[in-house]
């Protein structure tokens, strides 16, 4: 990764808790479908978002998985939580679906450090 090569989407909502999330996920799709590199990063609550086994929202609201499940379509591979993120949630890495990358705190601050522009939801 080249220094200021990626854009980096920050997730910290939780899937179900209002449209943030989805909204950072339509952005990043753009950005990919214009040939954006983009590197998501959930954490926070956005970790919830990775959990293999999530329960539905409530009516109207759309699942975020399958959502999660098209992003290699759009050459979107890099689906990072740090670890912090997961001890805050009470997860285990076991837990979060394949795609998922956990990174360390230095990991974390190069990532911010290498991103051309980083967007917050």
């Amino acid at each position: 990764m080249t220094e200021h090569s990626v854009r980096l989407i920050t997730l910290t909502s939780a899937p179900f808790a209002s449209n943030t999330l989805r909204e950072g996920l339509d952005v990043a799709l753009v950005a990919a479908a214009f040939g954006e590199p983009v590197t998501l990063l959930f954490a926070g609550d956005g970790a919830l978002a990775l959990v293999k086994a999530q329960q539905a929202g409530a009516p109207g609201q759309k699942a975020i998985l399958p959502t999660l499940e098209m992003l290699e379509m759009y050459d979107i591979e890099a689906l990072l939580v740090p670890e912090s993120s997961l001890a805050e949630q009470g997860l285990d890495a076991s837990q979060l679906i394949e795609a998922a990358r956990v990174i360390t705190q230095d990991e974390m601050a190069a990532l911010y450090q290498c991103s051309r522009d980083v967007l917050h939801f």
